[in-house]
């Protein structure tokens, strides 16, 4: 990473969530942060801080990742750290899941992390610099029922993880992989307001079950965002930061 101050970029930065959390603990080690998120409105809490800049982001969206990622070259002169954060659970049997929402799933997930990753490559490249860091998931590797979707997702994560962090080794371009327990954030609120199973499912008798699979990882025992994004930034920032890594809380 070259000297001067790291300029950041964070996708998913909604108020409540992993991704808020990152960007301020980013700031407060004297990193110029670009916010992003699908509506500045759920970032507004940032926008009082001097090193935080606030951009609106789909992931999903191959000219939107485009433009923002020009826009903080334009601006800032160098892109030095991407974290890709972005994304949502889906829970529910993966039999009955719609394949509309398979796809939004690792749309926004697993494909979204790539658009990122690759709208990024070419400034880091040329300068020889930088780092990706990818939030994956602990039920990536330890799969669990009813959130099926998402654990496939996310073990796509994970093996692009690995595979960036062999292919981007020439260019001097670090890729550190964060698989998150039980971290207290908003994506199982996100997902509550939307969730039913589908009409005539044959796995009504479950539901119980799905919904404590749904609110499994924010409970009492649940690590607080900030003090995740605390050691996520002290990876991130080390001299040699912390590359592939099954990391969790």
């Amino acid at each position: 990473m070259s000297g001067g101050r790291p300029v950041v970029l964070v996708t998913g930065c909604s108020s409540g969530g992993i991704g808020y959390a990152l960007c301020e603990r980013f700031a407060v080690e004297g990193c110029r942060v670009y916010a992003t998120a699908r509506r500045l409105e759920t970032m507004s809490g940032l926008a009082a801080h001097p090193l935080i800049s606030l951009q609106t982001l789909d992931v999903t969206v191959d000219e939107d990742v485009k433009r923002v990622v020009a826009f903080i070259v334009a601006e800032a002169g160098q892109l030095d750290i991407v974290v890709n954060n972005a994304g949502f659970i889906s829970v529910g049997p993966m039999i009955e899941q719609p394949l509309d929402n398979v796809r939004a799933a690792f749309d926004a997930n697993t494909y979204g992390t790539l658009r990122v990753a690759q709208a990024a490559f070419p400034h880091m490249a040329a300068r020889r610099s930088g780092l990706i860091i990818n939030i994956g998931s602990v039920v990536a590797d330890i799969v669990v029922p009813w959130n099926g979707v998402y654990s496939a997702a996310k073990a796509a994560v994970r093996a692009m993880s690995e595979i960036l962090h062999m292919e981007l080794k020439p260019f001097n371009i670090k890729v550190m992989y964060v698989a998150p327990g039980s971290v207290r954030s908003n994506i199982a609120n996100n997902q509550a307001a939307k969730f039913s199973l589908q009409p005539g499912s044959l796995f009504t008798e479950f539901l119980p079950n799905i919904i404590q699979r749904m609110n499994g990882s924010q409970g009492p025992n649940s690590m607080p965002a900030d003090k995740f994004a605390r050691e996520v930034v002290r990876r991130a920032l080390q001299k040699k930061p912390t590359e592939v890594t099954h990391a969790r809380r």
